[in-house]
């Protein structure tokens, strides 16, 4: 039996995270894990908060009735009540436990959504440099990817994204704090947006580092500010939680076709094979839902390391969130230079595996001795001939 054309296609285009991530294990292999250093995948190597562990413990040792079985595919509805009310109490709005999908994770929530709202040929708009798991998200429903290049901030671009809505336009995906770009959307930018989106079109917000912001900034709440919005939420970088999969996708109480799209998620986020979200997790997160690691170590990190670049000769603006820096490759062949980069033992991520060439997103979540032993060999990459 043979593999299908279009999976055959989307592996080549497979994302360059994960390419990175195994090109890690051939390096530690040949020089040992001690000479490897690994700014590829967003993978916190900080534990979850005590707070979330104490709460996994009072919830397994409870063992309330029914409490691995079977719930609403929507999830239990005391814990979409307790999202609900922290959602009205944040934007204003008139939340209600069925405006609140718990799902597996950010990325179930958007291909949940994208599921429900997509027909053949649909178009969904992303900004340029973005996520590349959201080319085979939308492609995974039969939806058309749109790039919309961002300005030189990595901001978003109101009047390109204007001019590329068409009748097929279905959703655009943002992604603040920004992947790969740490960069955050200010107020006044998701005002500017909310004048140009018009039924049918979606903005689906997938905030999953939301809580990681640097220099006290304070990410504007995108449900508040654009009227036809959802939020792709997960704990995953919030809780350092990866692994765990819980998430939910919350649908703005402002959106007209309201009843009916809560109950094609529901349906959406059954028949994609999630059932539902993690049982457990889904009443630990509803026990300490703001529980959050401290941001303080990824901020030292970020400015340990963008302040070292700069001084080697690197572009390196700080990230305003997110934990990744998007630096400048010191040549335009980004990929190339991440050949030469992995010549010194680091292992980073081109920018054009993001759709954006010429850069290098290099993850904060490496521990901090390791950043340090690394600095050395991205100044010997730089001054390479």
């Amino acid at each position: 039996m043979s593999v299908a054309r279009t999976i055959q296609d989307q592996l080549e285009r497979a994302s360059w995270i994960r390419r990175m991530f195994e090109e890690g294990i051939r390096l530690r292999r040949e020089r040992g894990a001690e000479n490897v250093f690994d700014f590829t995948l967003g993978n916190p190597e900080v534990e979850p908060p005590e707070a979330v562990i104490a709460a996994l413990r009072r919830v397994v040792d409870e063992n309330r009735p029914h409490s691995h079985g079977y719930m609403p595919n929507a999830g239990f509805p005391a814990v979409r009540q307790v999202v609900a009310r922290r959602l009205a109490a944040r934007t204003g709005l008139g939340f209600t436990a069925d405006d609140v999908l718990m799902t597996v994770g950010a990325a179930g929530a958007i291909n949940t959504l994208l599921k429900a709202i997509l027909d053949p040929g649909d178009e969904v708009i992303v900004l340029n440099p973005y996520f590349p798991e959201y080319r085979f998200y939308i492609e995974n429903h039969a939806g058309r990817v749109v790039p919309v290049e961002t300005d030189d901030g990595f901001q978003p671009d109101v009047a390109r994204i204007a001019a590329a809505i068409t009748p097929r336009t279905r959703a655009i995906i943002l992604n603040s704090p920004n992947n790969p770009t740490g960069v955050v959307y200010p107020e006044a930018v998701l005002r500017e947006l909310n004048e140009i989106v018009r039924d049918p079109v979606i903005v689906i917000a997938d905030e999953p580092y939301r809580p990681l912001v640097f220099d006290a900034i304070e990410p504007p709440e995108t449900l508040r500010l654009i009227e036809r919005s959802a939020v792709a939420w997960s704990w995953s970088k919030a809780m350092a939680l990866a692994g765990e999969r819980i998430g939910y996708l919350a649908l703005s109480p402002r959106l007209h076709e309201l009843a009916a799209l809560r109950g094609a998620c529901t349906f959406t986020n059954r028949i994609l094979g999630y059932i539902n979200a993690p049982a457990i997790w889904q009443w630990v997160v509803a026990e300490v839902p703001d529980a959050t690691v401290d941001v303080a170590p990824y901020q030292a990190k970020r400015d340990l390391l963008c302040d070292a670049l700069a001084a080697m000769g690197y572009h390196a603006p700080r990230p305003q969130g997110s934990f990744y820096c998007f630096p400048h490759t010191p040549i335009d062949d980004d990929v190339a230079f991440i050949r030469r980069l992995q010549q010194e033992g680091i292992l980073a991520v081109p920018g054009s595996g993001f759709g954006r060439g010429g850069y290098m997103r290099l993850s904060l979540t490496i521990a901090r001795q390791d950043l340090e032993r690394s600095l050395p060999g991205f100044e010997r990459a730089l001054r390479q001939p």
